[in-house]
Parts: C-alpha cells; sequence; structure tokens
C-alpha cells in the first residue's frame, strides 16, 4: 500500500481498515468472490477525462454492481463535449496506483471525487487500497471525509 494513503486518512482522522489480498485477485469480482464480500459492498475508482485543453479528470467512485454514467451525468458535470474512462496509464500517472488498487486517498494529483450517492448508504465498503495487494475497508463517512469528495445522485446506474 503506499504510504500516502495511510498518511492521508492518518492526517484527516478517518476510520478504516486494511484488508490484504492476493496480487491476482485484486480486480473486483474476483476479489468479491473469493473473500467472500457482496459486489454492493464493494466500490470502484474510476478516473474520467475529459475532452477539453488542458484535459480535465476526476475520480468518480460507484458500488461494483452499478455502471459509471460516463455520456451523460459525468460529462455534463464536467461541462465537455466528451469524456471517458481515463486508460491505465494516465490513472498510473494521475493516482501512482495501478488498476485494481486505486482509491481516493493519498493520490499523486488532487482529483475532484464524486461519489454516487448509493455508495453513502452502504453501512461499510471494500475500495481499493493503493495497490493490488490490499483493500481498504471503510464506513461512507471515511470517504465523505476526502477533502475533494462530492455526493452525486444518479452519478451510476445498477447493472
Amino acid at each position: 500500500m503506499s504510504d500516502a494513503v495511510v498518511e492521508q486518512l492518518e492526517a484527516l482522522g478517518l476510520s478504516y481498515e486494511i484488508v490484504e489480498c492476493d496480487p491476482d485477485l485484486a480486480d473486483t469480482a474476483a476479489f468479491c468472490d473469493a473473500y467472500g464480500y457482496a459486489p454492493e459492498d464493494s466500490a470502484n475508482a474510476i478516473v474520467v477525462a475529459g475532452k477539453s485543453d488542458p484535459p480535465m479528470f476526476v475520480m468518480c467512485l460507484v458500488l461494483a454492481n452499478c455502471r459509471l454514467d460516463v455520456n451523460k451525468v459525468v460529462r455534463k458535470r464536467m461541462g465537455v463535449r466528451k469524456a471517458s474512462f481515463a486508460s491505465a496509464d494516465q490513472t498510473v500517472e494521475l493516482t501512482a496506483m495501478q488498476i485494481g488498487g486505486v482509491t481516493p486517498f493519498g493520490t499523486s494529483t488532487e482529483l475532484p471525487l464524486w461519489i454516487d450517492a448509493a455508495v453513502m448508504e452502504r453501512e461499510q465498503l471494500i475500495i481499493g487500497g493503493g495497490s493490488r495487494d490490499r483493500k481498504l475497508l471503510v464506513p461512507p463517512a471515511t470517504l465523505a471525509g476526502h477533502p475533494g469528495a462530492e455526493v452525486v445522485d444518479g452519478l451510476a446506474r445498477p447493472t
């Protein structure tokens, strides 16, 4: 886990528990199956790129059983004509984290964090931990404590 993740969580005084995992099982579906977490209690941090000059980026947090509405909700909120998922390379560059370990905390670049309102209704969530060998188990209050957090209704739709 990136030391920056723990450092930010500690500096903000936020609650979290580290959950170790096999890096080969870090992708959400594999992790949930292997470790017994329900997809509706797992949230994915997804970086979205807005096509503008200069390019604009935002991190979105959505439940694993939902699909982020990039083409309508995210694009409109960003105020751009086109938006798409950031590439794996862009995600690593902006967060210093690999896909499967991305978390809103301790990123190498400050990104706005848009949290789907459904995420905030869960009792606790499993999210990326900064690397593929760890996850974080957190209450929604921890996510709301992120300095760039904004809860957005309808950011994602159930799959």
